[in-house]
Parts: structure tokens; C-alpha cells; sequence
């Protein structure tokens, strides 16, 4: 879900925003608008620190391939029980 606000109303409430998308567990951004057409966003920090990582792997091709290789491998029930993996990794 997204809101919307305008530059003006933007200012007044930036620094309550914090603590509404902490209250508002659904809210994911918050357009700000200029003559009523969206300018900026402003997401939690959180957010913004997967869209980036994400962009990150969707744009290495080789990390891609594995993420499609474990998507599949998943899906086909190929999975390794935590337990096992932990062994294997000497954790």
C-alpha cells in the first residue's frame, strides 16, 4: 500500500514518518507529490536496502542463474534439512 502526500504536507510529517510505517505495517512508501504528480519516494530504510540488493543480483548474471537453479531445485523438493546443511558446513 502506498500513500500520498503533497510536498507541503510532506514537510510538516517527515519526521512522524518513521514511526508510521512502524505503526502501519502495510504501508511500504510515500509519494510525495508536486501539482499533484509524484516527485519522490520515501520508504523505510529497510526497504530501500533490498530493492538495492535485489537490483544487485537481477543484475549479475551469474548469481541470477543460481537463484533460478535454487528456485527450481526447491520447487522440485530438493531441499537439504538445516540440520544436515549445518553438519556439512562444520557450523
Amino acid at each position: 500500500m502506498a500513500k500520498s502526500l503533497s510536498m507541503v504536507e510532506a514537510r510538516k510529517q517527515l519526521t512522524s514518518l518513521p514511526e508510521e510505517f512502524a505503526r502501519e505495517t502495510e504501508l511500504d512508501a510515500v509519494a510525495i507529490t508536486r501539482r499533484g504528480k509524484p516527485v519522490l519516494a520515501v520508504m523505510p530504510w529497510e526497504l530501500y536496502e533490498s530493492i538495492i540488493e535485489t537490483l544487485e543480483v537481477m543484475g549479475d548474471e551469474e548469481l541470477t542463474s543460481v537463484l533460478r537453479e535454487s528456485i527450481a531445485e526447491y520447487e522440485k523438493g530438493e531441499t537439504i534439512p538445516w540440520e544436515k546443511a549445518k553438519e556439512d558446513l562444520d557450523l
